[in-house]
């Protein structure tokens, strides 16, 4: 049974099989039902019928969706069933009469977290978190809330402050809480290229297929009662987090800002900063490691080939030496 009451489904999921995908029903909100998917690629028993006690949880950043299927073969590979959540409102769990990726807090995201951490961990002792941008911000502060005991936490370019300098980041904070407090679901006006999810799409610059209805090449609107939650979340990591377990942050090791193709739209991170990326990995706890990796896009694991294979060899180190220690 699911939060709701009502029963789980579980079905072959679009990505074909191995994988599958369930969907959790989560109690109503002000739009009406809400639900969010699990998906999930088992690792292959080879025949000897043993289950693996490993595994994976996986979770999305903006204007995203689980379809990085190299990144769910790799963790097959080290033994591990692999997770991903599609939040609500994201991909696979967007419902007609939703919007769009919009929450007004970070917490309301935790009890799809609880639902499938409570599914893994009923079958898996050996569990890691792992989370990109959006995602491995949200990640964090539910694990350090309920006292997650994971044995790690992969973070690929978590988002954990605002782009731009200083001024305009502490001045225009304290303007997007008042608004959001009277006009929740106003669009806060921003310049969206498309060059990222052009860079990644097969149909356009990239190598990578994914559903445009999901994550579109212009992104969805940003609103002033979601941007007020995740700066929520970035003053409560930026006073300081303590994960009793191993974090690791992989980055570009640059941001651009291009305005048209070019290299750097495909060697840098063109979304996030990663230097701000480098100065609040510390305030995850006691234990974390940060890596940058030269020619790799906002996405480490959806890069060009040479950075991504870069990406995880560094996950694989990181792992032998602390997660699976």
């Amino acid at each position: 049974m699911t939060a709701s009451g009502r029963p789980a489904t579980r079905r072959r999921d679009v990505l074909g099989a191995p994988y599958t995908a369930e969907t959790l029903e989560l109690p109503d909100d002000e739009e009406g039902r809400v639900v969010a998917t699990l998906v999930r690629r088992p690792v292959r028993s080879g025949g000897t019928g043993r289950r693996t006690t490993k595994a994976v949880l996986h979770v999305h950043g903006f204007a995203d969706y689980f379809f990085q299927t190299a990144y769910a073969e790799w963790w097959n590979e080290r033994g591990y069933d692999f997770f991903a959540l599609d939040l609500r409102k994201y991909g696979r769990s967007i419902l007609p009469h939703q919007t769009p990726n919009y929450v007004a807090d970070l917490t309301d995201y935790y009890p799809e977290l609880d639902l499938a951490w409570d599914r893994i961990t009923s079958g898996h002792r050996h569990v890691v978190l792992s989370g990109h941008s959006t995602g491995g911000l949200t990640g964090p502060l539910w694990a350090q809330a309920r006292g997650i005991e994971a044995r790690g936490i992969a973070l690929n370019a978590p988002w954990f402050d605002l782009q731009g300098k200083a001024w305009v980041r502490l001045g225009l904070t304290p303007v997007v809480q008042q608004v959001a407090k009277r006009q929740p679901m106003r669009i806060i006006p921003r310049t969206v290229t498309g060059l990222y999810a052009r860079s990644l799409h097969r149909d356009h610059e990239g190598d990578w297929d994914f559903n445009l209805e999901w994550k579109p090449i212009a992104s969805w609107p940003a609103y002033a009662g979601w941007l007020a939650a995740v700066r929520r979340g970035h003053t409560e990591l930026h006073r300081g987090l303590s994960l009793p377990f191993p974090a690791l942050v992989l980055t570009s090791t640059r941001s651009t800002t291009p305005t048209e193709l070019g290299e750097d739209v495909h060697s840098t991170d063109i979304v996030l900063d990663v230097e701000q990326i480098r100065r609040w990995s510390p305030a995850l706890g006691h234990h974390v490691t940060y890596v940058g990796i030269e020619g790799a896009r906002h996405d480490v694991f959806l890069s060009r080939e040479e950075p991504r294979a870069r990406a995880f060899d560094e996950l694989g180190r990181w792992l032998t030496a602390y997660a699976e220690g």
